[in-house]
């Protein structure tokens, strides 16, 4: 059976555990990266989901984050879904990204909305895992609003229903969903807690981790970053790592394709 490790991490614009964006100087961000990518490699992830990394934005050092840890990770395929885009004084480009071991087949960017800075979306990638095609979402939901998260949700079950549609027939296990909801899966009535019962329209998707917690990282009182998983991933470790170099502490899930991963409920 094939194994995969996942990490999804909100990095916070690379600011560390600075309450305030804009106040870190590019210096203190390329150090926290670097700290960030040291922390990658101890986990030796196939696949990593980041929220909030910057392209090139005149608040978060003003060079390309994504660029710069490939620097120092054995991750060499990547790829950016960018949410929001300001140019001109203000000059923001950020949003989702993936680092893989593992070639990147197709990836595809949905955003939510234009209007405001801080509008967030997701990021859709396939990937070739030893001649299985694996389908992961990237998404961050919004922090504030249970009424938007629910609309965002929306959009992300039409999106998946679909890649479902074109999958139709294709090798692959359903589509692994991962990222930063901003609301503990424990609140029933909120998005994480519904996006999972709606996600067994597809599959029988069990959500991880199911203890531990992620936010706020020096002394976490919620968990906020998930990874909802299809069948077919077979012996899952979750947990929710231990760092300081964000606001969020990354979430790791370690599995096995079985065998049969590749059969669809569908088909």
């Amino acid at each position: 059976m094939q194994r995969i490790r996942l990490v999804t991490f909100n990095i916070a614009h690379g600011r560390g555990l600075m309450p305030l964006q804009g106040m870190t100087s590019a210096r203190r961000i390329r150090m926290n990266l670097r700290r960030i990518a040291r922390l990658l490699e101890r986990l030796q992830p196939d696949i990593v989901a980041l929220q909030e990394i910057d392209e090139r934005s005149r608040w978060a050092g003003n060079f390309d984050h994504l660029d710069y840890l490939r620097d120092f990770v054995d991750l060499p395929h990547s790829v950016y879904g960018i949410n929001n885009r300001r140019t001109g004084l203000l000059n923001l480009s950020y949003g989702n990204a993936f680092l893989s071991r593992h070639p990147i087949t197709a990836s595809e960017t949905v955003v939510f909305g234009r209007s405001r800075v801080g509008e967030k979306g997701f990021l859709f990638a396939e990937f070739a895992v030893g001649g299985v095609r694996v389908p992961v979402v990237n998404l961050h939901l919004h922090y504030a609003s249970r009424q938007q998260r629910f609309r965002q949700m929306d959009r992300l079950l039409a999106f998946l229903r679909e890649q479902e549609r074109a999958a139709r027939g294709r090798p692959g296990i359903s589509p692994i969903v991962c990222g930063d909801f901003n609301n503990p899966g424990s609140s029933r009535g909120d998005a994480t807690s519904s996006l999972l019962s709606h996600l067994f329209d597809f599959d029988d998707y069990i959500l991880h981790p199911q203890r531990g917690r992620s936010f706020p990282s020096p002394l976490p009182s919620r968990l906020l970053d998930f990874v909802f998983l299809p069948p077919g991933c077979r012996d899952v470790h979750s947990e929710a790592v231990r760092s300081l170099l964000s606001d969020h502490r990354p979430v790791l899930v370690d599995f096995s394709l079985s065998p049969g991963a590749e059969r669809r409920r569908s088909s």
